[in-house]
């Protein structure tokens, strides 16, 4: 069986790679050499035949094909490569896992794979990976701009803009080229419910939220959501993908808008963004309250800098839409900031300036 995941986007600049995901050609890494092909190969060898059953799921069958439903994620997708499908497909390379990145603009792409090698040399120089390992993460990356090349994927995560009609577009185009019975749709959206995706499939019970955090090499936790259709199976795969695979923590949530995280930290976020609109405090000093005095690691205007001022609009839109409670709406300097451009760290201008 395969696996297409779809990403959140956590970096909706004009002309990203996440806007772009149908059509084009399929072309294997330019990283890649035979050497690099052929440890990845005899990795992937092996842990197929250390393979057991566990957990109740099948394991999958020689020459890495699955069988059965509940069979394991060996190949999985992405569409989008902007900071979330790019850390997404990232993480599960280095899981040793076979995956394809599928990415329409072909300059975006090149950004994509520029950012993941970026990451991985870091890795190396950081001596969180070796140099071996990081070759092997390289050789199980192909890179594709036609949406064909997920057709055999177990897991397909969805990465695109945080825009319910592009997701949408996304889930029905995935429903029509993931050939596998038992392939799983995912999407990494922060805040959209999982049913109005689903619901573009004919596949409602194998379509799950698999929400990262930004950066995704970085953070541990994976939210997983559950629609009103998704199968207890579904649900199972994943969250063991998720733990046992990916070395991930993950939380449950229930298919509301915000789920678990968001729900909690885009209310502070925009309560902090009122405060310096109304001129009661300035961003250094809202900054410096909360790091200093609470103990945080970022200030929230840092942080939505950090997430992105149109990715924090498009779920604070999302959560007022579903709750209509009036501390859930956008200020209006976060929508005019978002209309000027002025996005955050990706744009080099939010709350904060910041260098190219």
């Amino acid at each position: 069986m395969n696996l297409v995941v779809v990403a959140n986007a956590n970096n909706r600049t004009p002309g990203n790679c996440e806007e772009s995901y149908l059509g084009g050609r399929v072309t294997r890494s330019t990283l890649m050499g035979s050497q690099r092909v052929h440890l990845a190969a005899s990795r992937a060898a092996g842990r197929r035949l250390a393979a057991s059953p566990r957990d109740g799921l099948l394991v999958g069958s020689p020459g890495g094909q699955s069988s059965e439903r509940g069979a394991s994620v060996d190949k999985v997708g992405v569409v989008g490569c902007g900071l979330m499908g790019s850390g997404i497909a990232e993480v599960c390379a280095r899981a040793d896992v076979d995956v394809v990145v599928v990415e329409r603009d072909a300059e975006a792409l090149k950004t994509g794979q520029a950012r993941i090698e970026r990451s991985l040399s870091r890795a190396v120089a950081s001596g969180k990976v070796t140099e071996m390992d990081a070759e092997a993460a390289r050789a199980n990356l192909t890179f594709a701009e036609d949406f064909a090349a997920l057709s055999d994927r177990d897991l397909v995560v969805e990465a695109v803009l945080e825009e319910e009609d592009a997701k949408v577009e996304v889930f029905r185009h995935l429903d029509q080229v993931v050939r596998g019975d038992g392939a799983i749709l995912a999407t990494n959206t922060s805040s959209i419910p999982i049913i109005k995706l689903a619901m573009a499939t004919k596949r409602p019970e194998q379509v799950i939220g698999m929400h990262f955090f930004n950066p995704v090499p970085v953070l541990k936790l994976v939210e997983v959501i559950s629609s009103l259709l998704t199968s207890p199976e579904t649900t199972t795969r994943v969250r063991t993908f998720a733990t046992d695979r990916l070395s991930k923590r993950v939380i449950a949530s229930p298919d509301r808008a915000g789920f678990v995280v968001n729900a909690l930290l885009i209310p502070y976020l925009l309560s902090a963004i009122r405060m310096l609109e109304s001129g009661f405090a300035s961003a250094e000093d809202i900054d410096t309250g909360m790091v200093i005095g609470c103990a945080h690691p970022l200030g929230p205007l840092a942080l939505t800098d950090l997430i992105g001022l149109d990715t924090t609009q498009a779920v604070a839109e999302s959560l007022y839409e579903e709750f209509k409670e009036p501390h859930l709406a956008p200020p209006p300097l976060l929508s005019r900031m978002t209309q000027a451009g002025l996005l955050g760290r990706k744009s080099g201008q939010g709350f904060f300036a910041y260098k190219s």
